[in-house]
């Protein structure tokens, strides 16, 4: 199993879309999501600076193949499109990332 921690800037007048979106999720996304091999995910918002994290563990055995999967969803990319232009990703984020992923420096057994 791996984790992955990613962050992302959310647009201040999109908060509330954003939180609606996320309250209820289309059924094909977390279908996508789960046959991906991703388990415990979640997303955090931290205001007053209008950042999102996300946390997700992965237990699959090719996470480049499962994420290529999930890009390929037709509804998963239909989310996107809806979810995009609420965020604001980080201009030091890594090429052909969305989400700028972070690097884990503890984590407590």
């Amino acid at each position: 199993m791996q984790r992955f921690g990613s962050v992302i800037g959310v647009e201040p007048n999109k908060i509330e879309d954003y939180k609606r979106l996320h309250s209820a999720v289309w059924p094909e996304v977390l279908a996508k999501i789960s046959e991906c091999n991703i388990q415990n995910y979640s997303i955090f918002l931290r205001e007053p600076e209008n950042l999102l994290f996300s946390y997700f563990e992965y237990h699959g055995m090719d996470f480049a193949a499962d994420m290529a999967k999930m890009a390929a969803d037709p509804k998963t990319q239909e989310w996107w499109k809806v979810c995009g232009p609420c965020q604001i990703p980080f201009t030091t984020r890594a090429k052909g990332e969305w989400w700028a992923g972070m690097t884990e420096v503890f984590h407590a057994p």
